[in-house]
């Protein structure tokens, strides 16, 4: 058994901050091992594979990134400072993001491979790239290259 599996690194270093007191990422992790076990749940399932807690991660990820912009927006630094901190930890979970160039590339073979040629095809074409680069990248960015490459 090679390397470990995602949602068992995430839980084992739930444990790890239960120990040393880290409260912050002790309650980040929690809330992601909570959500990974929901998923198991609704899904009927024994454990994630690493592309499925990606996705989860990247679900709460997304949900700290709109937190910081409302709290920044209501003047509470505070708060958007705490989401930032953890934020911070989420991401060290994520896979490797792809650079520009990668995802242009990317993106580009979908197009042929979907045989898209208009906005009309965005959906599909976004489908196909968020399966291939599973949590690697910012739905937005992803967006913004799809946009520029369909007429």
């Amino acid at each position: 058994m090679g390397q470990m599996a995602l949602h068992e690194r995430i839980e084992n270093d739930m444990k790890s901050a239960m120990k040393e007191g880290d409260t912050v990422k002790l309650s980040v992790l929690r809330m992601l091992v909570a959500a990974i076990k929901q998923f198991e749940i609704d899904k009927n399932i024994k454990s994630p594979s690493d592309a499925d807690t990606a996705q989860i991660i990247s679900k709460q990820i997304k949900q700290h990134r709109e937190s910081i912009e409302q709290f920044k927006k209501g003047n509470r630094s505070d708060l958007a400072e705490k989401e930032a901190s953890e934020l911070k930890i989420l991401e060290t979970y994520m896979p490797a993001q792809l650079g520009e160039a990668e995802l242009l590339d990317i993106v580009k073979n979908v197009i042929s491979e979907t045989g898209a040629t208009t906005k009309a095809d965005m959906g599909k074409v976004m489908k196909a790239v968020m399966e291939k680069i599973r949590g690697q990248a910012d739905g937005k960015i992803i967006n913004q290259i799809v946009m520029r490459l369909l007429k």
